[in-house]
C-alpha cells in the first residue's frame, strides 16, 4: 500500500519539475537572444524627423508683411527666433528716428514689467521661454521717415505666433509565441521575463517598453491540430534623455536616432532567436516565438491641445502645433478638431 501511495506523488513531482524546466528552456532562449544582440556601430536617422524641430535654429529673423499676418513657429519652452518689426524691403534700409511699439494678446508689451518677452534696441521681439499662453496675434507699429526732410510714415505688422512641440512619436509591435495552455501561470512568468530583458536591452539608449496587450489563444493549425499562441503588442518609446540612465549630449540622443537603434535591437533580438531554435538538437521548448510573426507599425501622435495641418501650417507641415480658437484636440491624436465654441490657445475640451 505504501509502494502504491508513493508512485502517485513521485509522478506528481516529477510532472511539476517538468513544468518549471519548460519555463526555464524558454527564459533561457531569451537571455541567449539578448547576450548575442549587440548594438550596431552606425545607424541612419528617420527620414520622418519633424521639418520643423529646426526652424529656430535656421530661422534666426523672421520680417513682416504689410499684406498678411506672418506665421512664426516657436518650440514650446524655448527661445524663439528674432521677430523683426519691418519688412524685407526695410530690412536693409535706412530708416530716420524709427520708433516701435509691440502689441500682444495681453496688450502692450514693455520690456522692463516683461521676463519672457524682450523688445531690442532695434525693435526686435525675443521671447526667452514661450509658453502655451503665448501664442496668439502679435502687432508692432513702426514709425520711422525714409530721409529727414520727409514726413513720418506708418507701418502695422501682424504676426501669428504659435507654440509647437515634437510629436509624441513612438513604434508598435506585435509577436505571436507557441505557448503552454492558456490557463498556465507559466504564460504570465514568461510574458513578464520578455518584457524585462527586452527592458534592459535598449537600457543604455533611454527607451521604454510598454506591454500594451497580451493574449492567448487556441489556434487551429492544418494538419496539427489545436496549438495554443501567445499574442503580445507592445511599444518603444524614447525618453527624456535627462531622465535615462547616462547623460547624452551629442546628436546621437535625437529621439528618431534612439528609436531607429532600438528597432534594430529588438528585431536582431527575434530573429536571434529563430536562429538558436534553428541550432538546436533537442526538441523545443513549449513556449517559443513563431518566425515571421513580428510585425512593426510606427505612430505618430500629438499631445492634446495640438495638432497636425499641412493646409494651415504649409512651413511646418509635421509639427504638433497648438490648436487656434475654434478648435480642440482632447487627446493624443493627430489632428485638431473642429470646436466652434473654443476661444482659446491649446484647447483640450469642445464646451
Amino acid at each position: 500500500m505504501e509502494a502504491s501511495a508513493l508512485g502517485p506523488a513521485r509522478r506528481g513531482r516529477r510532472r511539476t519539475r517538468a513544468a518549471g524546466s519548460l519555463l526555464s528552456r524558454a527564459a533561457i532562449l531569451l537571455f541567449i537572444s539578448a547576450f548575442l544582440v549587440r548594438v550596431p556601430s552606425s545607424v541612419g536617422h528617420l527620414v520622418r524627423l519633424p521639418r520643423g524641430f529646426r526652424l529656430t535654429k535656421d530661422s534666426v529673423k523672421i520680417v513682416g508683411s504689410t499684406h498678411f499676418p506672418v506665421k512664426v513657429y516657436v518650440m514650446l519652452h524655448q527661445k524663439s527666433p528674432h521677430v523683426l518689426c519691418v519688412t524685407q524691403r526695410l530690412r536693409n534700409a535706412e530708416l530716420i528716428d524709427p520708433s516701435f511699439q509691440w502689441h500682444g494678446p495681453k496688450g502692450k508689451i514693455v520690456s522692463v514689467e516683461n521676463r519672457t518677452a524682450q523688445i531690442t534696441s532695434t525693435g526686435s521681439l525675443v521671447f526667452q521661454n514661450f509658453e502655451e499662453s503665448m501664442s496668439g496675434i502679435y502687432t508692432c507699429f513702426l514709425e520711422y521717415k525714409p530721409t529727414v526732410e520727409e514726413t513720418v510714415k506708418r507701418l502695422q505688422l501682424k504676426y501669428a505666433i504659435y507654440a509647437y512641440r515634437e510629436p509624441h512619436y513612438y513604434y508598435q509591435f506585435t509577436a505571436r509565441y507557441h505557448a503552454a495552455p492558456c490557463n498556465s501561470i507559466y504564460n504570465i512568468s514568461f510574458e513578464k521575463k520578455l518584457i524585462q530583458i527586452l527592458s534592459k536591452l535598449l537600457l543604455d539608449l533611454s527607451c521604454e517598453i510598454s506591454l500594451l496587450k497580451s493574449e492567448c489563444h487556441h489556434i487551429k493549425m492544418q494538419r496539427a491540430g489545436l496549438q495554443n499562441e501567445l499574442f503580445f503588442t507592445f511599444s518603444v518609446s524614447s525618453l527624456d534623455t535627462e531622465k535615462g540612465p547616462k547623460p547624452c549630449t551629442d546628436h546621437n540622443c535625437e529621439p528618431s536616432k534612439r528609436l531607429f537603434k532600438a528597432k534594430n535591437l529588438i528585431e536582431r533580438f527575434f530573429n536571434q532567436q529563430v536562429e538558436i531554435l534553428g541550432r538546436r538538437a533537442e526538441r523545443l521548448p513549449e513556449i517559443y516565438y513563431i518566425e515571421g510573426t513580428l510585425q512593426m507599425v510606427w505612430i505618430n501622435r500629438c499631445f492634446p491641445g495640438y495638432g497636425m495641418n499641412v493646409q494651415q501650417h504649409p512651413k511646418c507641415p509635421e509639427c504638433c502645433v497648438i490648436c487656434s480658437p475654434g478648435s480642440y484636440n482632447p487627446r493624443d491624436g493627430i489632428h485638431c478638431l473642429q470646436c466652434n465654441s473654443s476661444l482659446v490657445y491649446g484647447a483640450k475640451t469642445c464646451l
